[in-house]
């Protein structure tokens, strides 16, 4: 299998132009892979524990918790429209479906680029980075579920605080495909006509440009096999509580003690933590209060 893609210049010197679009079917199969490994083990390997032997019922926490406000899903779901429209407009047409996809490529990398922004200023002014730190007890989670898998094991998952180190670790690994994306994307918006840079195709060597071709591609079927593990995990019955969550904003009491400690991702504890009235009523005006971030 090539891995990139090479032309001669005028001088016939062998110049970059980026990876080799066999580069693009691997990553769809590492994730179409991962997917049907994944269910298989699922449906006939694992052992979970009872859910019963991990919820316990708790008089002090609200019908409804709010896992999401409405910035973060209006957010997450104006940057996942960008990113397939990003992923589309890359690789469709390397496969012979032919449409004018430079525009709509530059025009949904700049949503991209703005949305990220966005989180970044958000989540450093407003929430609390500590949430997605990846700590001792985290690692000691990972080895545990490690441990859990191999033996095949009954025994009941540690219960996280509000993101798992599963989360974590996608979070983790999407931005930095994603920033390494957006970096070398704009980086090659100056080789095309756009009316928010001035066109300047000999900004960077013939070499330097075939390194900028070569991280975008990279990081491009990166987030093919990220995303295809993404919408798995998002549609299977286990998860779409998480998914609801992402949609109207809330989880619901037992959700939250099935698979939060209470102890770690208090309801009433740091910033990232309060609710405002107004995410409340946004909610759930007619429920009972709202807790939680």
């Amino acid at each position: 299998m090539d891995i990139l893609r090479s032309a001669s210049n005028p001088w016939d010197q062998a110049i970059l132009v980026g990876i080799a679009w066999d580069l693009m079917w691997a990553a769809l199969i590492v994730g179409v892979v991962f997917v049907i490994g994944h269910a298989v083990y699922v449906r006939w390997v694992a052992r979970p524990g009872r859910p019963e032997e991990a919820f316990v019922p708790s008089a002090g926490v609200p019908e409804r918790i709010v896992r999401h406000d409405l910035s973060s899903r209006l957010f997450h779901w104006l940057m996942s429209l960008a990113m397939f429209a990003l992923l589309i407009t890359a690789f469709f047409p390397v496969v012979g479906i032919r449409f004018p996809w430079v525009t709509i490529h530059w025009i949904a990398g700049v949503v991209l680029l703005v949305t990220i922004v966005y989180h970044i200023v958000r989540a450093t002014l407003l929430q609390d980075l500590r949430a997605m730190w990846i700590g001792r007890e985290d690692v000691q989670e990972g080895l545990r579920a490690v441990g859990s898998f191999l033996r095949r094991s009954r025994v009941v998952s540690p219960k996280a605080a509000k993101y798992p180190l599963d989360h974590k670790l996608f979070h983790h690994a999407a931005a930095a495909a994603g920033l390494v994306a957006i970096v070398t994307g704009v980086l090659m918006m100056v080789r095309i006509d756009t009316p928010l840079l001035a066109m300047n195709p000999y900004m960077l060597s013939e070499g330097a440009w075939g390194v900028v071709y070569v991280f975008h591609g990279l990081s491009g079927v990166g987030l093919i096999t990220l995303v295809t593990m993404h919408v798995y995990f998002a549609i299977r019955p286990e998860k779409r509580w998480l998914t609801r969550s992402m949609v109207w904003g809330w989880i619901g009491r037992e959700e939250y003690l099935l698979h939060h400690d209470p102890e770690c991702w208090k309801l009433n504890g740091g910033p990232s933590e309060r609710v405002s009235e107004s995410s409340v009523a946004e909610v759930s005006p007619e429920a009972e209060p709202v807790a939680g971030a």
